[in-house]
Formats: structure tokens, sequence, C-alpha cells
């Protein structure tokens, strides 16, 4: 376990990492002790830093959650992380990727959950996930990774909140009784051309169960999902680098679709 001092400094250097758009070498080829202990603390002082400078939490996320994901990483287990008010862009908005400060962004299309209820782990089921979300929506996730070359280990993404960079909610809103979500299935083009495909079965077999694994793990430390916050529920398929010039565009069928489009 490291020291306090070590853990205020690590997660410092994220958030200037982030301020300035610059990587570092990995945490853990540096201090190859650090566990996920570690990780989340490191994580919840790079909060304290962007809270600080006013951002604001309106969610949750779940990433590394498909084979596919977790494969192109090389990350075999979830990472999770928070969402704030300054990662959310509008729906077929241009993102810029120095305005939000995006260093080397990949693409992923997710089910978004919106909560119409406290949700207190642990204990939390698929079926209370359900019954305790107002609606799903598309969502385009842009992850990004303040770690050299996406080098990273389960406690180099949890520590850098889940590579987290912006994301964006499509306009439909869908209660997710009233379809299968481990059938949806994903389309995801980049530039006109199909780049994606894949079901809601891709994480941990069904979405709900994705959310309800956080709402767990994250009880655990003693971190409620509050009504009316936004979870994301992991990609269903594989990353898609995206750079200044490219537009992506997605479906998720029987929810809706998404689109962005980025400048520098």
């Amino acid at each position: 376990m490291l020291d306090p001092k070590m853990i205020e400094a690590l997660g410092d250097e994220l958030f200037f990492a982030l301020r300035e758009r610059r990587t570092l070498a990995p945490l853990t080829t540096r201090h190859p002790a650090i566990d996920l202990d570690d990780a989340y603390r490191i994580s919840l002082r790079f909060l304290q830093r962007r809270e600080a400078v006013g951002e604001r939490v309106i969610g949750k996320k779940i990433g590394v959650t498909s084979k596919a994901v977790q494969d192109m990483l090389n990350v075999h287990q979830p990472d999770f992380g928070f969402l704030t008010e300054a990662m959310q862009v509008g729906n077929g908005s241009a993102v810029s990727l120095s305005e939000h400060r995006l260093i080397q962004p990949r693409a992923e299309g997710e089910i978004a959950f919106i909560l119409a209820q406290d949700l207190d782990g642990p204990g939390v089921t698929a079926s209370d996930v359900a019954a305790a979300t107002a609606s799903v929506a598309c969502c385009f996730e842009i992850v990004d990774s303040r770690i050299d070359n996406w080098q990273i280990r389960i406690q180099d993404t949890v520590a850098d909140n889940a590579s987290c960079g912006v994301f964006a909610l499509g306009e439909t809103r869908i209660d997710p009784r009233q379809l299968d979500l481990a059938a949806c299935e994903l389309q995801m083009f980049k530039n006109g051309q199909p780049v994606g495909r894949g079901l809601g079965a891709a994480v941990q077999g069904h979405p709900c169960e994705a959310v309800a694994w956080l709402a767990n793990t994250l009880g655990r430390l003693g971190i409620p999902f509050r009504k009316g916050e936004v979870i994301l529920s992991g990609a269903l398929a594989p990353l898609v680098p995206v750079g200044a010039g490219d537009r992506i565009h997605m479906t998720i069928s029987g929810i809706g679709a998404v689109s962005l489009h980025f400048v520098d």
C-alpha cells in the first residue's frame, strides 16, 4: 500500500497531465507495489482536484467490460470511474481536442442508464438496476489515457478515472423494461464506413448486470448511485481511434442514435 503523500502526488500528476494534455509513464512500472485500493485512492485525489476547479460529479462509468476491449487493452477485469459535468458534450456537436484536453482518444459505443432512484450497493441485482432506471440512451464515450501509449494495467486505468475523456448521449430515451437490452445491436460508423458492431450481451452478459457490478463495487467503497445520475455500462464493440476531422455515428437497435465530429 502506498503512503498518503504518494497517493496525493500521483493524483496531482494525473490532474496536471490532463490540464497540460500530456502523458505519464505507467504508474505500475514506477510503483510496482500499487494495488487496486491505492489506484482508487489516487482516482479520488484526481477527482478532488477537478472538483476544486469547478467540476461536479453527475454519474459513474464502468469500462473494460467486454472481451474485445479487454483483449485490445490487455486489461482483463472491469474498471470504474466518475463522470463530471465538464465531460458531457452534446449529441451532434463538434468536440475540440484542445478544449477538452484529449490526447489519444478512442470512441466507445455504449448504453447509458439514467437513474430514477438511488442505488446503494452491495447487494444490488440486475433486476434492481432495471427497476431503478428511468430510461436508457445511446452513448458515445470518448475514452482517453493520461498514460503513455495506452500501456495500462488495471491499476493505471482505475487511477486515471477509468481512462475517461468525454461522453455524449443520444436524444431518445427508452424505458429499459420495454426491450431486451442484451439483444440490442450496436452499429458504429467512422467517416461513413462501418467500424464496429456488437450486442448488449457483450457487457457481462447484460448491461444491467454490468451496472449492478459497478453499484456493488462502488457500494463497498461507500460510494452510492444517486437519482438522476448517468451510468455508463461499457463498450459493446472494440474501441475506435479518432482524431481531428473524423465523424462518428452510432445506432443501437430499439434505443436510438448518437453522432459526434472532432476538430483541433
